[in-house]
């Protein structure tokens, strides 16, 4: 049995697939899933499990160069946006619609069951070598 790390399996095998400038996204429970795009789905309840948890979750698993948020979150969502720092890769902001047409090319969505706005953000992988 897997010891730490992701234990979801579906995510567990796609990060096992991920290159280098390959992206996933952390989706609120709002966001529109492009089709064709794998989305692992973890909303149980309104508010579950909240994005921070599942953020930090991904981030002890996977290597990020850079991520995209929307610019709207710092006036929308500033408690959320607060919790963005320190991060341990640059943050970029791209308008919401941008980031939405982004999420066509990640390799999975994770949708989580946050219901505040705008909280999303796009991981770009990086390498650990």
């Amino acid at each position: 049995m897997k010891k730490q790390g992701i234990l979801n399996r579906e995510l567990a095998g796609i990060f096992a697939k991920i290159g280098h400038t390959d992206t996933i996204m952390i989706a609120d429970c709002g966001l529109p899933i492009p089709d064709g795009v794998t989305c692992i789905d973890l909303a149980y309840k309104m508010g579950k499990p909240s994005f921070i948890d599942i953020l930090e979750t991904v981030l002890g698993d996977f290597k990020a160069e850079k991520a995209l948020i929307a610019t709207e979150m710092d006036a929308e969502n500033a408690e959320l946006y607060s919790q963005l720092t320190p991060f341990p890769c640059p943050i970029e902001k791209v308008s919401h619609e941008q980031l939405k047409q982004k999420s066509v090319d990640a390799k999975v969505i994770i949708r989580t069951g946050e219901a505040t706005p705008y909280a999303n953000i796009l991981l770009q992988s990086g390498v650990i070598f």
